[in-house]
């Protein structure tokens, strides 16, 4: 499979560059929605919840302290979320193309994995510029957004094929995991920080490998700290796990993916 998308790397590439057009086509800010997007949701959860509720982070004085904690966080999950997302119904949106061309099936997840990583680029570029605004200057721990970048996107990509293959064959998944995702993200410290969670509820968030990759973005970005290595040990396996099970099943399915969807 590897060989394979070496292969067809360029067809991967152009692909990658055709959906991102394709998705934003007579569109006049085109590929500024997929910034827009998330920016907006978390100016809403900003407004609603630092200015209307007084909510503040406990330790940081600055008034900014909070917006910057939020989009930490939201741009992580994001990269989470549209990997993951998009992975579980790629093979089902791509149907049509799969029964008439040939070419290695494996290069649609992997179309989708490069599509998310460069609308995550520019989503970090534009949160820069929202830093700069509040006066918040990124430092060198950001270089450690590069881990969170790769263990994020390996544990979606991973998790994200394996569930898009059984979903061709049992479609109730893509159901279940939208509501899975909305309580994962709720379960998820971006909206609130961790340490509001009462003692008695804390072992269900630590049971969450999303936390621990999540506060990578928020100490680069916000404490400009470099991220606590042990707690990345079991999401850093679970990241590698998935994705190797997900090209066992996925070279499993694959003679029957076309003929069930």
């Amino acid at each position: 499979m590897l060989a394979a998308l070496w292969r067809y790397r360029y067809f991967v590439m152009a692909s990658v560059y055709g959906e991102m057009k394709g998705r934003f086509a007579r569109s006049r800010l085109g590929l500024l929605w997929s910034i827009l997007h998330p920016l907006a949701q978390a100016a809403i959860f900003a407004i609603i919840l630092a200015e209307v509720l007084g909510t503040r982070l406990a330790g940081v004085e600055d008034k900014a302290a909070y917006p910057i904690y939020l989009l930490s966080g939201m741009a992580a999950w994001t990269l989470f979320n549209e990997i993951l997302s998009r992975c579980l119904t790629v093979f089902i949106e791509y149907a049509p193309t799969l029964k008439k061309i040939a070419f290695p099936r494996i290069c649609l997840p992997v179309i989708v994995w490069g599509g998310a990583l460069l609308n995550h680029v520019l989503l970090l570029l534009a949160i820069v510029v929202v830093f700069l605004f509040f006066g918040h200057f990124p430092g060198i721990a950001w270089l450690s957004l590069l881990i969170g970048i790769v263990l994020i996107s390996l544990f979606a990509f991973g998790l994200g094929l394996t569930l898009g293959i059984f979903n061709v064959f049992v479609r109730d998944i893509g159901q279940v995991m939208a509501v899975v995702l909305q309580l994962w993200f709720w379960l998820t410290p971006i909206v609130y920080p961790i340490e509001i969670v009462p003692d008695h509820l804390r072992w269900i968030i630590n049971l969450n490998p999303m936390v621990a990759l999540v506060g990578i973005y928020q100490d680069a970005m916000l404490l400009n700290r470099w991220p606590d290595f042990m707690p990345l040990l079991i999401p850093a396996a679970l990241s590698i796990g998935f994705a190797a099970a997900a090209f066992a099943v996925f070279r499993r399915a694959s003679p029957e993916l076309v003929d069930a969807l």
